[in-house]
């Protein structure tokens, strides 16, 4: 759970108020306000119903003309940013990285992790559990090492291996508490005991990289969803924690009409409300249409868009590392050097909002898959994700494009990327 910003940083942070339409939980709110005092939201709704006596000496944010705000966006699969990349282990590399991310809006996101040798993994849950204690990321995603050699994508093969109870045990204390979310190939040989490894430690498994058929891919993520609301009533996970579907139709046999594969039990089980896709709707990993496709099939409250954003994220074209592996980026994509694939994404979290939007999406659903859905997974929906009063003070301002104008955490504005 993200810890609280401690007191005296609260009470110092200023008051603030905020007009524009509101986007949250789902819904558009025309001609509102959002109050922010003592790090927390203190009103969000219609400028009808707020009383200003109640807020002496708040400072008015100036905004231009037709901006809307946004709760804070939250990122569940991100490997790095600005040059830094959370697989290093670099604690210097990891602060940049998240103070860019959080700088452009992303104010909660899952430090995720790839493939890699054991201590190597260790080592680097062992820097980003700091950054977690510190509230300054929400926890870690661990994509992999127990994936499938066949669907591997941008990690590298030679550290992948089937589920290894011993090692995942040391991954779970290397990270004191700070593993969130964990990829997992279903096919390979312990996956069961895995699932119940993780679920027992409040981690929430993501079915991908994986080459299982529908059948198999749909009876284990009903198992994960059957594990998490055995784990939920014990207060292990939150009341509406489901299993996850990394970047779904990456990292996974395509669709096909007479051999489905995991792609339609993934679709089915989101539009069934069992489990959370991750859309990388950057227009590179997903082709636009697919991204409209999947909110119109499963509703935005099934998925959850992230970046999968590397070290180059925000930075020009050039050389670059995703874990060990050698990436160059041209027009904005990351590629592996050696063959080619596609090797994480380069956009921000807002970014991918605004290309769902261009691709038909509604902006109250796309905000909702990059706000409060993920929030849910986190089982920290009563404090990010959303602007209602009492939650924590992540307020995102955009004008009428969708570009960038202001950012809150916890209450604090803070300067745009250079």
């Amino acid at each position: 759970m993200i810890p609280s910003f401690e007191d005296r940083e609260a009470a110092g942070a200023p008051a603030y108020l905020l007009r524009g339409t509101l986007l949250t939980d789902g819904a558009v709110t025309p001609d509102a306000v959002v109050a922010v005092h003592d790090g927390r939201i203190a009103y969000a709704g219609p400028c009808s119903g707020f009383d200003a006596a109640r807020f002496p000496g708040s400072e008015e944010v100036p905004l231009p003309a037709g901006s809307s705000l946004l709760p804070g966006l939250v990122d569940l699969h991100c490997h790095g940013a600005a040059g830094g990349g959370f697989p290093t282990g670099d604690d210097r590399a990891c602060r940049e990285a998240v103070d860019f991310l959080h700088r452009s809006g992303t104010t909660s996101l899952l430090a995720s992790l790839v493939t890699a040798p054991g201590d190597e993994l260790l080592r680097s849950l062992g820097v980003l559990k700091v950054l977690a204690a510190e509230g300054l990321i929400a926890g870690v995603h661990s994509e992999g090492p127990f994936l499938s050699s066949d669907r591997c994508g941008a990690q590298n093969p030679r550290w992948l291996r089937d589920p290894d109870p011993e090692l995942l045990r040391d991954m779970l204390a290397a990270a004191g508490g700070a593993l969130q979310t964990m990829t997992y190939a279903p096919e390979l040989p312990g996956s069961d005991e895995l699932l119940r490894i993780l679920t027992d430690h409040g981690v929430t498994p993501s079915l991908g990289h994986t080459d299982a058929d529908a059948r198999l891919a749909a009876a284990s993520l009903a198992d994960a969803a059957d594990l998490i609301g055995r784990a939920a009533a014990g207060g292990g996970f939150g009341a509406q924690a489901r299993p996850t579907v990394t970047h779904l139709f990456n990292g996974m046999p395509p669709l096909h009409h007479r051999n489905p594969g995991p792609v339609a039990a993934c679709l089915r089980l989101a539009a069934a409300g069992t489990v959370v896709v991750e859309l990388v709707g950057d227009g590179v990993h997903l082709d636009p249409g697919t991204v409209r496709m999947v909110f119109e099939l499963v509703g935005a409250a099934g998925i959850a868009l992230v970046t999968y954003s590397m070290a180059a994220t925000g930075l020009p074209d050039g050389d670059y590392q995703l874990g060990t592996s050698d990436v160059v980026v041209h027009d904005g994509v990351a590629t592996l050097r050696s063959n080619g694939v596609l090797a994480g994404g380069t956009a921000t979290l807002l970014e991918v909002v605004r290309t769902t939007i261009a691709a038909g999406v509604s902006p109250a659903d796309a905000v909702m898959a990059a706000t409060l859905v993920p929030a849910r997974v986190l089982g920290l929906e009563a404090e990010i994700g959303g602007l209602r009063a009492g939650m924590r003070a992540d307020v995102v301002a955009v004008d009428p494009d969708f570009q960038l104008v202001t950012v809150l955490r916890g209450g604090q504005i803070l300067d745009a990327p250079a």
